[in-house]
């Protein structure tokens, strides 16, 4: 028999493979490239170490073995290490791979930069590499500042807009790549050498405030220049900063006035600038507090010049009309006209007359009728000082006590329930020292059957007021069934007072 031929290495005759496709996302990228850098890889996993040839299986245990030694983590002698790389390089073993499990991390929403498509990468990419760029310009302008300052000198006002303009697109570009937020003030090279202080909350807090992150940023750097008490420009821009984002923050006020009565500025300025914040924060308080301390800081200042007076007057009138007629009503406008008046000396018929005109407008509005009381019985010129409101002032005129008592009736006439105008009245009265029976024909007009099935009553006000005439009068069944027909039918809501009232009647008694 012929010899048998010599047993060969057998080959895997493995049919040649269509190309792959080309890859979309980075990590299908990645895996094509550790393929490709680790040739025998894919074949290992496919067929595992017996299928491969004797030359593949030399190749890949040869090429586990090279990583250790790359990595210094097996020691060799100068001669072994020399021989064991030519070896390396005579088998032509691959020795720059890419890690498998190689990780590119996540964008600021937590996502898997692997999963992004390659062109979506690249533009990342780009990005970065625009932020590296802008952060070495950035660099650049510190150090150029830094050596002008140890001069003496000034930044070209040029290279302070181009910086700031290079934080705006540097603030932009970390926002989209890194999710870190910073404010205008962090990308203004005016604040560098502020050390803003951050809103220190203990961190077993049961709700932490979430504010948002420029006014975060704005209060912060306020608490720096507070802490300091520093009065400038810089720091007037961010009271007004500050404001924008939070006109109820009180503090902000306070320090905002402390900086333009230290810097001596314009007071109508401030009011300009001032108007347009009220007009859009109707119902602030703080707004009406800070313009009351700029008319006690300018007032003296134009106190002997009557046509600055003037002016001053009509300009603060006219704005409050301004603001009454968006919200006829607003508490804190009424409050500062009250002070406005005392300040000025607003005693005059002008400022009755547009009490006037607004209790035409709405009978019902008690701001109106408070406001006219107030000017009415505290003028200086015809009343008695420090009196309380509803005290008998000798020094008023009985005419202004008759006028207003025919004013308040015409009015009630209009609208008999409307308890302004008998609250008004009642006050009107009791500043002339007079007694309700004074008007007890005028409160029975709205009344009549009283007790009986026709019984009528317009003005639940009148019967109250009807009760104490009776009383007076010594009529006490007719006061107490005043009281006990409110209780029972027209204001039940109020029936434990109407009943208190009947019962300290009858200890009268």
């Amino acid at each position: 028999m012929p010899p048998k031929p010599k047993g060969g290495a057998k080959a895997n005759n493995l049919e040649p493979k269509a190309p792959e496709a080309a890859p979309e996302t980075v990590d299908e990228r990645n895996r094509q490239r550790f393929y490709q850098t680790n040739p025998i890889e894919k074949q290992f996993e496919e067929v595992g170490l017996p299928g491969l040839t004797p030359a593949e299986k030399k190749t890949y245990i040869h090429s586990r073995l090279l990583l250790p030694v790359a990595e210094h983590k097996v020691p060799l002698s100068s001669k072994t290490e020399r021989e064991f790389w030519k070896q390396v390089t005579k088998e032509g073993l691959p020795i720059r791979r890419l890690r498998k499990d190689y990780s590119w991390g996540r964008d600021k929403s937590g996502r898997d930069l692997g999963s992004y498509k390659l062109e979506d990468f690249e533009q990342r990419s780009l990005k970065q590499a625009r932020l590296t760029a802008l952060d070495i310009l950035h660099l650049n302008f510190l150090a150029k500042r830094d050596i002008a300052r140890r001069n003496a000198a000034d930044v070209a006002p040029e290279d302070i807009e181009d910086e700031k303009k290079r934080r705006t697109d540097m603030a932009a570009l970390k926002r989209e790549l890194y999710g870190e937020i910073t404010g205008p003030l962090a990308n203004d090279p005016e604040w560098d050498d502020v050390i803003p202080i951050p809103q220190n909350e203990p961190e077993d807090a049961l709700a932490k405030i979430a504010y948002p992150d420029d006014y975060a940023e704005a209060v912060s750097y306020l608490r720096a220049v507070m802490a300091i008490e520093e009065c400038s420009p810089r720091c007037l821009r961010l009271t007004e900063l500050v404001i924008a984002l939070n006109p109820a923050h009180y503090t902000v006020w306070l320090y905002r006035f402390n900086i333009i009565s230290a810097l001596r500025l314009s007071i109508p300025d401030e009011i300009t600038w001032l108007d347009e914040v009220a007009l859009k924060n109707l119902k602030n308080y703080q707004i009406w507090h800070h313009r009351q301390l700029l008319m006690d800081y300018y007032y003296p200042m134009i106190f002997g010049d009557d046509e600055d007076v003037k002016r001053l007057a009509k300009s603060e009138t006219d704005f409050i009309a301004m603001i009454l007629a968006e919200d006829t009503k607003n508490y804190h406008v009424w409050s500062y006209r009250q002070y406005l008046v005392e300040k000025l000396g607003l005693w005059t018929p002008s400022e009755l007359g547009a009490t006037q005109s607004m209790i035409e407008d709405d009978v019902r509005n008690n701001s109106a009728w408070s406001h006219r009381f107030f000017v009415v019985f505290s003028d200086p010129t015809v009343s008695t000082a420090d009196l309380p409101p509803t005290a008998h002032d000798p020094k008023v005129p009985d005419a202004t006590i008759d006028r207003e008592v025919a004013y308040a009736k015409d009015k009630m006439v209009l609208a008999p329930q409307n308890q302004s105008g008998w609250n008004y009245l009642r006050g009107v009265l009791a500043k002339g020292s007079r007694s309700l029976t004074a008007v007890g024909e005028f409160a029975e007009q709205f009344v009549s059957g009283l007790g009986q099935e026709d019984e009528r009553v317009q003005s639940s006000h009148a019967l109250d007021v009807l009760a104490e005439v009776y009383q007076d009068k010594g009529d006490k069944d007719k006061a107490k069934l005043c009281l006990q027909r409110l209780w029972e039918k027209w204001d039940p809501v109020r029936e434990g007072y109407w009943k208190y009232r009947a019962s300290e009647m009858e200890r009268a008694a």
